[in-house]
């Protein structure tokens, strides 16, 4: 994942998102060298934008068609309240925001993208809520105090980069532990944005057996990943514009198949790295609506 944080600051620069001045910042912060992150910079300079065609997978492979603009962020219209909570993880207490839903059909880890557990990320649980999936969105800045003892998201992200990747494994692994108690009986699943979304993989390829299903938003693959331990039925999202992440859809379907596991890859034209985000400047609102649809349909069939 350290590479892909330190990538993903120089494509904000190179996409006009970041000046050079913050982009350098960031990058030292990660502790890359002025030398090392302009290197970096150029490099990415290199890798260009390009559009993407759909994937056969299985059930269905789905290129998507984005029509009219909503006029809210899909589900807010409906999104339920959340609550700070805590419980105990494998190396402390965890932080995260439940929300309840009222009519429970299932439950849904929530992974926060590489800002950690924000506003935003607490809405996207509280929508899953007010559709019925009771939403847990856990902070996985729990070991140094939470996000929230972060005034600046550079240093939250340069926090998330110095954690090795198996103590984010064990923390998902109690989140969906904690999950399972608050809805006990009931099926779960994990949906990830960004960071959280290549941590949705990490998750799967750790061989968790209690999802039911799989929500990977635009995030980055492991190397030579082995699904083979999972049994969630995975639906993929990527945005045709975001050839940084999307071009590695091929080995993740691949992958996928290779361990036996229903998936399907929804690729959203004209749309970008985190087009979901309702708060950021790639929002794509009909991308969004669009996404948001396909994940309502893949829960109704795999969760409840």
């Amino acid at each position: 994942m350290q590479s892909y944080f330190a990538e993903e600051i120089a494509t904000d620069h190179l996409d006009g998102l970041l000046s050079r001045r913050e982009a350098m910042h960031r990058l030292a912060l990660l502790g890359l060298s002025a030398t090392a992150a302009s290197a970096l910079i150029a490099a990415c300079s290199t890798g260009g934008k390009g559009s993407t065609s759909s994937t056969t997978a299985t059930p269905s492979s789905t290129t998507t068609a984005t029509g009219a603009a909503p006029s809210v962020p899909p589900g807010m219209d409906r999104a339920l309240p959340t609550q700070a909570v805590t419980w105990p993880g494998p190396n402390g207490d965890l932080q995260g925001a439940w929300s309840a839903a009222q009519n429970v059909r299932g439950g849904v880890l929530v992974i926060h993208e590489n800002k950690g557990l924000n506003d935003w990320v607490r809405s996207v649980a509280g929508r899953f809520a007010g559709v019925g999936y009771s939403a847990l969105a856990i902070d996985l800045l729990s070991e140094e105090g939470g996000t929230a003892k972060f005034t600046d998201e550079a240093q939250a992200t340069a926090a998330l980069n110095k954690v090795p990747t198996d103590r984010f494994v064990g923390d998902m692994k109690s989140g969906v532990d904690e999950l399972q108690r608050r809805v006990p009986d009931k099926k779960v699943a994990v949906v990830g944005f960004c960071f959280g979304g290549g941590m949705v993989w990490q998750l799967l390829a750790s061989g968790e057996p209690q999802l039911a299903a799989a929500v990977p938003f635009y995030g980055p693959l492991p190397s030579n990943p082995n699904f083979s331990g999972s049994k969630a039925a995975v639906l993929a999202i990527y945005g045709a514009l975001d050839n940084r992440v999307t071009s590695t859809k091929d080995a993740a379907v691949a992958a996928l198949e290779q361990a036996g596991l229903v998936h399907d890859v929804v690729v959203e034209p004209n749309a970008d790295h985190a087009f979901f985000n309702d708060t950021g400047p790639r929002y794509n609102p009909a991308a969004a609506a669009d996404a948001w649809g396909h994940v309502l349909d893949w829960f109704g069939r795999y969760v409840g």
